[in-house]
């Protein structure tokens, strides 16, 4: 199985060859795919939230993005040719089954980014008492625990300070480290990423992010961007000689 600094790289250089083609997502001549998981339960609340982070992507960096979601099931033979996936709800679901959870811990173990996402909006959430017991279920010796201030996904490719979002709940993520790797596979965001980043048939923003605005949102697209490379790239970027170009990015 390629890592994802072998898939990282083959994006960048376009130059995948067609034997690699079925790992990792690379389909499409070498483009990203957001992938989503679709469970029993309300698992799409925000259904065109990708578009715009895919145009975002695309244009900010040099990752060539497929317009084109893949929505998957744990159990689908496919779930490991992308290493990110996407999970989203603001409500209760069905419990997994032990198959699935099975399938999501390999899923993770084997190189694998979960980027959870609450949209619910509320302090207090169905989809978030549902989704940290599965957590606990899936890896009862990893704690979901806050991320530092110093963790590499706030500066994966933005140098960011807080998690953004459609609604404030949490000003920071949350995850599940592996000791052994040094990797944090399970991202999870309170704040309804999906719900900045969405706009409607008519390219209109879809809500309005709250109390921060249009800054907030530009806030919430750069955290999806770190969340894609930080799921492609790893902890390369721990290495502090990457701050200076990192603060670059500021500006753009």
């Amino acid at each position: 199985m390629l890592t994802r600094r072998h898939f990282l790289r083959n994006i960048l250089a376009g130059t995948v060859g067609a034997l690699s083609l079925p790992l990792l997502g690379l389909y499409e001549g070498s483009k990203f795919h957001f992938a989503q998981l679709e469970y029993n339960g309300v698992w799409d609340p925000r259904p065109r939230d990708y578009k715009r982070l895919m145009s975002a992507l695309e244009l900010r960096t040099s990752v060539i993005a497929s317009y084109e979601r893949k929505v998957l099931r744990l159990a689908d033979a496919g779930l490991f040719n992308y290493p990110f996936l996407y999970m989203a709800g603001g409500s209760s679901f069905e419990p997994f089954t032990e198959d699935e959870r099975r399938r999501l811990r390999k899923y993770l173990k084997l190189g694998g980014t979960l980027v959870i996402d609450d949209a619910s909006g509320a302090d207090i959430s169905p989809f978030d008492t549902r989704i940290r017991e599965e957590l606990k279920n899936i890896f009862p010796e990893s704690a979901l625990s806050r991320l530092t201030q110093d963790h590499v996904v706030y500066k994966s490719f933005y140098l960011l300070y807080s998690a953004s979002g459609r609604i404030i709940i949490n000003p920071y993520l949350e995850g599940i480290r592996f000791s052994d790797e040094d990797r944090t596979a399970v991202i999870y965001s309170r704040n309804d990423l999906g719900g900045a980043w969405s706009e409607d048939e008519f390219g209109k923003w879809e809500f309005e992010c709250m109390p921060g605005g249009e800054s907030q949102r530009e806030l919430a697209f750069r955290m999806g961007i770190n969340l894609i490379l930080y799921a492609l790239t790893g902890n390369y970027k721990e290495d502090q000689i990457h701050t200076p170009f990192i603060k670059r990015r500021q500006l753009l």
